[in-house]
């Protein structure tokens, strides 16, 4: 399945990016190029929407620590919402789950304190 990230809304909790597909070593980049985008544009607080992803390999995962980092430089934070399957399995397994405070969608994580 092809990869898609699509930027869904800004509203006071920050920017919301909806991923869908698979992302791996060949779709990376994208995301890479999204996150920066946002943050040269002044964003510091981004919620990565997975809920249409299907598949996240150990590049997809150090992209969202990345951006995490990007985020934290500038005062803010990424976070995760919406895995499911595989990709809520492999982010609990390595501990991104609670490195990332990742909710499930029933939470909204951009409400949670950034401490």
């Amino acid at each position: 399945m092809t990869f898609s990230v699509s930027y869904v809304e800004r509203d006071d909790g920050g920017a919301r990016l909806r991923l869908a597909g698979e992302l791996d070593l060949s779709s990376a980049p994208e995301l890479s190029a999204a996150i920066d985008g946002l943050t040269a544009a002044g964003e510091t607080r981004v919620l990565l929407d997975l809920t249409d992803l299907t598949f996240c390999d150990s590049t997809g995962m150090a992209v969202f620590v990345r951006g995490d980092n990007q985020a934290a430089a500038a005062g803010g934070w990424l976070r995760l919402t919406g895995a499911h399957g595989r990709v809520e399995r492999v982010l609990r397994v390595t501990g991104l789950a609670e490195v990332l405070r990742y909710e499930p969608e029933s939470v909204d994580p951009a409400s949670r304190s950034a401490s």
